[in-house]
């Protein structure tokens, strides 16, 4: 009988939870200068009524999404986990639909660290992992800890580095 698999243990940077809502914050501003220059563009050109209409349902919408927006990086920092072994990776998150995913090591095939301007001004990384069928990353590591992971990953997969 095979032993049971423990669930993965392993969370984020703290950093992480900064990270994500500032990407959040940026997304839900640029919606709403977006939905105040098409407000702005119903009134100068006098559009249709539905049009009006609409763009309420849209505001309605926007503002409801911004409100989730700053309170879901809360509940993803807490509930993203991952561990790694010989035989598998494993990724745990969701809020209100709790993923859990394991990936077996002999299905990667490649495995890689990214990092965007707000990552990099906390110091963070992105790992990537691929497999033939999917992609899995994981966000909000710092960069020794991404890097060793990287390496582990690669380890454990059997990956040769290409030149």
């Amino acid at each position: 009988m095979p032993s049971p698999i423990s669930a993965p243990q392993k969370c984020l940077s703290k950093d992480a939870f900064k990270v994500q809502l500032m990407t959040e914050g940026i997304t839900a501003v640029i919606g709403l200068v977006i939905l105040a220059v098409l407000y702005y563009l119903d009134d100068r050109f006098a559009w249709k009524e539905w049009i009006g209409w609409s763009l309420h349902g849209l505001l309605v919408i926007g503002v409801i999404a911004m409100i989730w927006s700053f309170v879901e990086p809360y509940f993803l920092y807490k509930s993203w986990r991952y561990d790694i072994d010989e035989d598998f990776l494993q990724l745990k998150f969701g809020v209100i639909t709790e993923r859990h995913f394991l990936v077996p090591m002999t299905k990667i095939q490649a495995v890689s660290t990214k990092q965007g301007p707000i990552l990099r001004k906390y110091g963070l990384y992105t790992i990537s992992i691929k497999t033939m069928g999917s992609s899995h990353e994981i966000p909000g590591l710092p960069g020794d800890v991404a890097s060793q992971l990287r390496e582990q990953i690669a380890h454990y997969a059997k990956l040769k580095e290409v030149e």
